[in-house]
């Protein structure tokens, strides 16, 4: 089993000053100390749960970018890209492009969207859901399309594309692993099984993820895919033991078939916490298989 580090919050101390150190030694913690993935926020304004917008926030695909220059192994992805943030022909150009230049270890890492007030914000539309959900399908498609060797047309309901030409292409072959984010039965794990390398579910009841992996398993025999070949992803954090508390989760997680536990930094020295986490919990990880 691997680790994954969130970095989902810049509220730090002295964060004015010294956001960019804090996240650049973190990351160089992680990409030394054996983490498998790395990921940051696709918000515009901090979720409101860690403080809402007065808090900072950067925005994720510079971010990654950045981060492409300072590591060397750990692969690099939002969690997640909200499908109604980018068009999805500059998305694909933009994974593309961190691929290239991190040398194959871009992950897109999309969802639906859901934070309406930072698109009320900036003036971005914010389509009904069932909107979005059929504008992250045809993402979907039109990334994977710019990712093969037709550079032709796309035509869909709310997507035209003239040419779908990406040069250079991806380093991964045949394109960066598509990770799609929650736990919808109907919806989100049915793309999942059709579009998808990967999946990151939300809650990490022992329980709940076992009936949503039943649930992705239909989906990918009706769709004629490879479920053991789909990388299943949580999100997890400390619980009143510590550090220790997530590892025995991970424990029960892996025979369900969960091969990445994410978790989050949570306290004001995410550099130490990182730290930690390398030092005692990849191991830890490792040797649950």
């Amino acid at each position: 089993m691997q680790l994954g580090v969130h970095y989902a919050n810049f509220t730090h101390p002295d964060w004015q000053t010294r956001l960019a150190d804090r996240l650049d030694e973190t990351a160089r913690v992680a990409d030394q100390g054996g983490v498998s993935l790395l990921s940051v926020m696709d918000h515009w304004f901090q979720m409101e749960m860690l403080g809402g917008p007065p808090e900072p926030m950067l925005e994720g695909y510079t971010t990654l970018g950045h981060l492409t220059g300072i590591t060397e192994r750990v692969r690099l992805t939002l969690l997640v890209t909200g499908v109604t943030y980018r068009h999805p022909g500059l998305l694909a150009k933009q994974v593309t492009t961190l691929d290239v230049l991190s040398r194959g270890r871009a992950v897109l890492g999309i969802g639906a969207a859901w934070y309406e007030r930072e698109h009320l914000g900036l003036g971005v539309p914010f389509p009904p859901l069932r909107e979005r959900f059929e504008r992250l399908e045809e993402t979907l498609q039109v990334c994977r399309q710019m990712w093969s060797e037709d550079d032709g047309p796309f035509h869909g309901r709310h997507y035209e594309l003239a040419e779908t030409v990406c040069v250079p292409p991806p380093v991964q072959r045949p394109h960066p692993r598509i990770l799609i984010g929650g736990s919808g039965e109907q919806r989100t794990l049915r793309l999942v099984a059709r579009y998808a390398g990967a999946c990151n579910l939300f809650g990490a009841e022992p329980d709940v993820v076992a009936h949503k992996l039943d649930v992705l398993r239909g989906h990918c025999e009706a769709e004629g895919t490879d479920y053991d070949a789909i990388e299943k992803t949580v999100l997890l954090g400390a619980d009143e033991h510590g550090w220790e508390g997530l590892v025995r989760r991970a424990e029960v997680l892996a025979p369900l078939g969960i091969g990445t536990v994410v978790t989050m930094p949570a306290s004001g020295d995410p550099v130490a916490e990182t730290t930690t986490l390398v030092e005692q919990v990849v191991p830890r990880l490792a040797e649950i298989g």
